[in-house]
């Protein structure tokens, strides 16, 4: 993780105009920009074909890219508290390996001289498999405008590919919290004939899930990294208003999961409306867990559904269901309703 292809970098960047860029002893080619957020920029890249090449160091064949093309992700590191927390990131994703969770496929750290005062800052490229069909949050928007819907089925069968993955990283020891569940961290791929495919990613605010919460501080240092670290209409009453004794664990994530199988179907948390309404407050409304069913596709979603979402959005986090109970529940509901 040093600054050894710093130079390269920098050489590669200033001949082609930012066109290409190493990772470690890979040389990779800039397509395009597929997003941004924070101090993230996310490309598409290809590999500069070389030997022995980038798919030698992968343990999983299957994530070998047919056609060389990657996701590359570049952080600029502004200080030491974000270079922390990309090496955390880096630690954490590298503790999962599951068909539905995304993959760190590489990833260097190198340190970058600032020209005006001569400082030196770190950028951190990561790169993962591409999947060009976006993302939960994209397909919702787009299908919302068509005034489109999943099948029954389908919200089924995605939902089941995120259970399994929070499954793997529920069963660790210690078990870990994704913590930011939501519909733009699920990655889609349409495939013709089956189902999409659904893969969670984004390992940022993923921690060890059970934490005992003795007293007020203890209580105010949790609400406070909530807020900054789990997207609002997707927290867990429990991490907006936290007693100040408390044994904290993975159901966070299952409030989460409720949510997202709701947007699965509507296209947005149920827990949205409230930021749209004047005087409504969404802790309000989600502290009290209350959902509004919006009208959906007809014949509409099977009532099954509702319930089960209403299960997993119970605000009192001890008789919250387990990913277990979840993942059993799903291939009950799949049997009935998959054609």
């Amino acid at each position: 993780m040093g600054c050894s292809f710093s130079g390269l970098n920098g050489l590669y960047d200033a001949v082609n105009g930012g066109g290409d860029v190493w990772i470690n002893e890979n040389r990779f080619k800039i397509i395009r920009q597929l997003g941004e957020g924070g101090f993230a920029y996310v490309f598409l890249v290809k590999e500069v074909l070389s030997d022995p090449g980038i798919s030698k160091k992968f343990k999983d064949p299957s994530h070998i890219s047919d056609d060389g093309t990657y996701a590359m992700k570049k952080v600029l590191i502004q200080n030491s508290e974000q270079l922390e927390m990309v090496r955390e990131e880096i630690r954490v994703s590298s503790l999962f390996s599951h068909p539905n969770l995304l993959p760190l496929l590489d990833h260097a750290i190198i340190s970058v001289k600032v020209a005006q005062d001569q400082s030196l800052k770190h950028e951190a490229y990561l790169l993962f498999p591409v999947h060009l069909d976006g993302t939960l949050l994209d397909n919702a928007k787009t299908m919302n405008a068509k005034k489109e819907f999943f099948s029954t089925s389908d919200v089924l069968q995605i939902f089941r590919q995120l259970c399994a993955g929070l499954k793997h990283m529920h069963s660790l020891d210690p078990p870990y919290a994704h913590n930011d569940v939501k519909p733009g961290n699920v990655l889609l791929t349409h495939r013709k004939g089956q189902p999409p495919l659904a893969i969670l990613m984004d390992f940022g605010s993923a921690r060890p899930a059970r934490r005992q919460i003795r007293s007020r501080s203890e209580a105010l240092q949790l609400q406070e990294w909530a807020a900054e670290h789990v997207s609002a209409p997707f927290r867990a009453p429990e991490l907006w208003d936290c007693p100040s004794q408390c044994d904290i664990d993975e159901r966070t994530d299952i409030w989460s999961l409720g949510c997202t199988l709701y947007a699965i179907m509507y296209g947005v948390s149920p827990f949205e409306y409230a930021l749209g309404e004047s005087g409504g407050s969404l802790q309000l409304a989600i502290v009290n867990a209350q959902i509004k069913w919006p009208t959906g596709p007809k014949p509409p979603y099977p009532e099954g559904l509702h319930q089960f979402v209403k299960w997993m959005l119970q605000p009192q986090a001890t008789v919250r269901p387990r990913i277990d109970d979840i993942v059993i529940h799903v291939d009950k509901l799949i049997s009935k309703f998959s054609h």
